[in-house]
């Protein structure tokens, strides 16, 4: 998408946050078995009632997980207002289907909602164009009903499609949300997918009505209409190369936790506080956001161990905010197991893998007059090779000759990843 001056503008505030959380919570929380087990498992309409039945959401505490965000470092969240399963976590008037009229008797969103304003973060609702529940939504080869299915039952698409667009046009005139963030469009004509697209969703009438309603408002990709996107979002893959389209193309790579996007203590593939800022910081580097998942427990709780691991996120963003948030793609070539950003002419080099006593850099804009360590402001001295200096002469053969080198520590800080701040003579 070509983007204009208007459209930067309205996007600045996505594309200075950087960090945001997305939240996974359903009926399928209260399963403990992945956001897709009722299609995993097929199951029926009758059998996943049960987990209706027992959403009490008497751990749920919007202020408590709007805390935990912020204290993360992160600027906006993303709850999922409906999943596939069809279950709304708001009180929608067209279906019963819902969080309030569950045991749980809340409206969930409009909790959310205010508690992220509250602690000053943006908020998106996620909103899934499939449905399961739906008796009009066509089967198709995801639903839990496919295997079961009967030739003869007749489905009145267009029907869903109206419901889909009033509850779009409910979320954005109840709650008005920072981001619509739609999942997901498969418009090919092969048995699973049945040609559900652009043109089954009316997308192009769906956004037409979002522009009007609300026109500052930011939406995804996952419409199947290439070219409206405000942002793409990539899934649990981290971009190999700068996939932006001169630095105007954003992009968000929404990544899980542990492999799972609802509650599932069975997957115990979990990254670590490091991992995950590697990621930040590789997508940020990028011209990109990090968008990380997590699905609190069936009773509305954020994880322990998701909690320990954010609040070690937390605690470097703390310290080294200004790397990340404003912070975007530099010229300077990163050296190999570094990433770098930029903020405002501010260079930070970001060093993933500690290298034994120097670090080269090439392709600087101008003599480089001070470099000091983000988390302790420590200066990190620097030689030009070519000149004379105390260096071995062995460091000469590290690099062509201008090329700057920073004399680290041999010990690695003890930080999770260090952060060089680069300050260019004037």
């Amino acid at each position: 998408m070509t983007s204009t001056t208007a459209d930067i503008d309205r996007t600045a505030w996505f594309r200075d946050a950087r960090f945001g959380m997305f939240i996974h919570f359903g009926l399928y929380s209260v399963a403990g078995r992945h956001e897709w087990v009722q299609n995993y498992e097929s199951i029926g309409e009758s059998d996943y009632r049960v987990y209706f039945e027992h959403f009490t959401a008497d751990r749920f505490d919007a202020s408590t997980w709007a805390r935990t965000a912020k204290a993360a470092g992160m600027e906006y969240v993303v709850l999922t207002s409906k999943h596939h399963e069809g279950f709304c976590l708001w009180d929608s008037e067209y279906t019963d289907y819902s969080a309030p009229q569950s045991p749980a008797g809340r409206d969930l969103v409009e909790e959310l909602v205010a508690a992220c304003r509250s602690e000053g973060l943006r908020i998106g609702l996620y909103y899934s164009l499939l449905d399961w529940h739906h008796p009009d939504f066509p089967l198709d080869g995801f639903h839990p009903d496919w295997k079961n299915r009967s030739t003869s039952e007749p489905r009145d698409g267009d029907g869903y499609v109206s419901y889909l667009h009033a509850q779009v046009e409910e979320l954005i005139v109840r709650f008005g949300p920072d981001i619509l963030w739609f999942d997901f469009s498969y418009p090919g004509d092969s048995v699973v997918e049945q040609g559900k697209g652009a043109d089954f969703w009316q997308s192009e009438r769906l956004l037409a009505r979002i522009t009007e309603l609300a026109p500052d408002m930011l939406v995804n990709d996952r419409l199947d209409v290439p070219g409206s996107e405000d942002f793409i979002t990539p899934e649990e893959v981290q971009p190999s190369r700068d996939i932006v389209n001169g630095d105007l193309q954003l992009w968000e790579a929404c990544r899980t936790l542990n492999g799972s996007w609802g509650y599932a203590p069975t997957y115990q593939n979990w990254l670590d506080a490091g991992q995950v800022l590697r990621l930040l910081i590789d997508s940020v580097s990028k011209g990109g956001n990090l968008l990380l998942n997590v699905g609190p427990t069936g009773r509305g709780d954020i994880e322990k161990r998701a909690a320990l691991l954010l609040g070690d996120v937390g605690e470097w963003m703390d310290v080294h905010e200004s790397s990340i948030r404003g912070a975007g793609v530099s010229s300077i070539p990163a050296p190999e197991g570094c990433r770098i950003t930029e903020r405002d002419g501010r260079v930070f080099v970001h060093v993933f893998d500690w290298p034994t006593g120097h670090l080269v850099l090439r392709g600087l804009p101008a003599p480089l007059a001070f470099a000091r360590f983000v988390h302790d402001g420590v200066e990190v001295r620097h030689e030009v090779i070519g000149e004379v200096s105390d260096l071995a002469p062995h460091v000469v053969l590290a690099g062509p000759a201008g090329s700057t080198v920073l004399k680290l520590p041999i010990v690695r800080p003890d930080v999770l990843i260090p952060v060089i701040e680069l300050d260019f003579a004037r």
